[in-house]
């Protein structure tokens, strides 16, 4: 493998201006530029990323810890993250944690160990919020909680807010609001929420917002259907035979799951029963018919939790700030008006941007 001293004899020049020209720390002529790249081409050199890293401190590369990879969500998530994080200039090396609370605390703790600048972390399961951080040591069923030690690097959560460290979150009661609002104008009445694990700081969000909207007085079937398309078949027998003129759900992979179920048994989407998702990913606009859903902005999302690593890399001191951002409804051809799903139906490929929620983007500090 050539090395710096290997360009600069090839270049006619002292390693020291190698090192200039390649990371770009004092001007050149554009004559001694080009020939310097030129060599480094030619050799096939690379710098050396460990000996940067003892110089400045930093390894340019930035760890993300998600939960499962195998949702839809999670991976246009990373998409996001990703694409923010190369736009300013990082790798990035991911972790699937696999929804499992030591496996977290492992993945963490490597990529400390591989002295990444920042992590991105979606945790798996409820933090705490602003509260203590815990989580189950694998003892025994019976074993004692304790806190969970986090890294003492920069470090953003997503979609969970963790105590004393910065978040991106979307506005997910607004977004169970948009739901339960635009089946209520649909006129449907007999409704089933499938809504996420209990544990799950956005999902106990999501079934707020919307039973703060629906009306009190207008049962409500509830089950958790966790997270992915293949449904527990508590839930899918309840559906079978509820009666029911709406399904709101958890997320799209739910959703679509929810729509094979009953299509299964020869009940129409939107015809019989109209079926909302929640997050928007790539799928939802695939699927037949296309799915309504509400929209979480993932590019915007991952574009945050970027800019808020790189603020903490700089500032170490300061309070740690929450990035709350809005949701909009996307109107597509799962739902229609009862009554009226032959005339909607015509218009499955077609996409109808629904009312956004209220809440801007905004940012909250707390202390630390």
């Amino acid at each position: 493998m050539a090395s710096m001293r290997d360009v600069a004899e090839a270049a006619g020049v002292s390693v020291a201006t190698v090192s200039h020209v390649l990371r770009g720390t004092k001007r050149v002529t554009p004559v001694v530029g080009a020939r310097v790249r030129a060599a480094a081409a030619a050799l096939g050199y690379v710098p050396n990323g460990q000996a940067s890293a003892l110089r400045t401190g930093r390894t340019g590369v930035l760890g993300v810890a998600l939960p499962d990879l195998t949702t839809p969500f999670v991976t246009a998530l990373l998409h996001a993250v990703e694409a923010a994080a190369r736009a300013a200039g990082f790798l990035v090396m991911v972790h699937d944690t696999e929804n499992d609370r030591a496996f977290e605390e492992a993945a963490l703790g490597r990529l400390t160990a591989l002295r990444v600048d920042g992590i991105v972390w979606v945790p798996a399961h409820d933090q705490g919020g602003l509260g203590p951080v815990r989580t189950a040591r694998r003892a025994g069923a019976g074993a004692a909680r304790r806190e969970l030690s986090l890294p003492d690097v920069p470090l953003v959560t997503i979609d969970q807010p963790v105590a004393d460290r910065d978040a991106v979150f979307s506005d997910h009661v607004s977004g169970g609001t948009l739901v339960a609002a635009h089946l209520k104008g649909l006129g449907v009445r007999r409704v089933a929420l499938l809504h996420g694990a209990s544990d799950v700081t956005s999902a106990r969000a999501r079934r707020r917002g919307f039973l703060a909207e629906w009306d009190p007085l207008t049962p409500v079937w509830e089950a958790q259907s966790g997270f992915g398309p293949d449904l527990p078949g508590a839930v899918v027998r309840r559906l079978r035979g509820g009666g029911f003129d709406a399904v709101a759900c958890a997320n799209d992979a739910v959703a679509v799951g929810v729509i094979r179920a009953l299509e299964r048994d020869g009940v129409r989407v939107p015809h019989d029963v109209s079926v909302v998702g929640f997050d928007d990913v790539p799928l939802a606009a695939q699927v037949s018919p296309a799915l309504t859903t509400v929209r979480q902005p993932l590019a915007a999302m991952g574009a945050a939790a970027v800019r808020l690593l790189v603020e903490r890399m700089s500032d170490r001191a300061r309070a740690a700030r929450q990035v709350v951002l809005p949701v909009e409804l996307a109107v597509r051809g799962s739902t229609a008006a009862k009554g009226a799903a032959g005339e909607v139906s015509k218009t499955t490929g077609k996409e109808l941007v629904g009312q956004r929620a209220q809440t801007r983007t905004e940012e909250r500090t707390h202390g630390v």
